[in-house]
């Protein structure tokens, strides 16, 4: 990675990772990929259920991007999911929409982004392959 501090920034935990794509084999990039499109997915509805006021809305996509996060170790972009899912619920129960969640639903995406950026890299076959000339 170069020297940019967010680039630094541990938002991945690479032990975990490494264990996810031995374990994984040969269907690692391909699960990877549902990351990707599960959690652009669940991002919108995440957005959009803020935007409608729909506490009800927020919950399983939070909880999937919170799961499929954790499986790559990439532990920030799990646990702000699950402050989200959490807050839904308990405002679910509360009957009331969880307006204090709004900054973390915003800090969700750019995150979400950086992650998907740092675990793509390191997915690249050619990345590999210079690192395994060095």
């Amino acid at each position: 990675m170069d020297n940019d501090p967010e680039d630094q920034e541990e938002i991945v935990d690479w032990t975990v990772y490494c264990l996810a794509r031995a374990e994984l084999g040969a269907g690692f990039a391909r699960i990877l990929s549902y990351l990707r499109e599960d959690g652009d997915k669940a991002i919108g509805k995440i957005e959009d259920a803020m935007h409608r006021k729909e506490a009800g809305g927020l919950v399983l996509p939070a909880h999937t991007l919170k799961s499929e996060a954790r499986q790559f170790g990439a532990e920030p972009l799990g646990a702000l999911a699950e402050e989200i899912e959490i807050g839904a619920r308990r405002a679910i129960e509360m009957r009331m929409f969880p307006d204090e969640l709004i900054p973390q639903v915003a800090a969700l995406r750019p995150l979400y982004n950086r992650t998907m950026e740092q675990l793509e890299a390191e997915a690249n076959p050619l990345r590999q392959r210079i690192r395994a000339s060095d």
